[in-house]
């Protein structure tokens, strides 16, 4: 696998980098990489609010930070991306790399990591951050809440009828057959 050549003076004139986060649950992977594509470097955090913190101390260290690429920013990236918006840099929604650029250049989270800041250094990751709040945020919590509900009184009904099914003949046979509003009543 051939190695990134380490970056010259003149490979980051205008000093602005971009950085690329391979998401995890626990860990996050990140990738800095300088206006031309060089690679400056890659390192892992937690997936805290302190591990944020090291995360964009780290990457500023190499130069202004404007942009960044973030893999699921509506599932394990979100709470990064939200902190990277609220530190005024400007979020780019990453799709995982296509299975031919893994095949050829291998699968490890740095790979990954650097593939999303290539992807926002060349104009290919264009999507817009979930922000996780605003309209959309609060009909998908609504509709997490019924879809809980009638799960709920689904599971409900079903055990309301099982235990029919071991009762004593007479209330079993009195409640045979009745409507789920009727039998409930009763």
């Amino acid at each position: 696998m051939p190695h990134p050549a380490l970056p010259s003076q003149d490979d980051n004139a205008t000093g602005e980098v971009v950085l690329g986060v391979d998401t995890h649950k626990d860990l996050h992977v990140a990738a800095v990489i300088t206006p031309l594509g060089a690679l400056l470097g890659s390192r892992a955090f937690s997936a805290t609010r302190a591990g944020y913190e090291q995360l964009l101390t780290w990457a500023r260290a190499f130069g202004p930070l404007q942009r960044a690429g973030v893999e699921c920013t509506g599932s394990y990236g979100a709470a990064l991306a939200r902190h990277l918006r609220t530190e005024g840099v400007q979020v780019i929604e990453v799709n995982q790399p296509d299975k031919a650029t893994r095949r050829r250049r291998g699968k490890t989270d740095a790979i990954d990591a650097e593939t999303a800041a290539r992807a926002v250094l060349s104009g290919q990751a264009t999507g817009i951050m979930k922000t996780g709040d605003g309209p959309v945020e609060m009909l998908r919590m609504f509709k997490l809440a019924k879809a809980s509900a009638i799960k709920a009184r689904t599971q409900t009904i079903n055990q309301l009828k099982a235990v029919l099914i071991a009762a004593d003949p007479a209330l079993r046979e009195a409640l045979t057959g009745l409507s789920n509003p009727t039998l409930f009543r009763r």
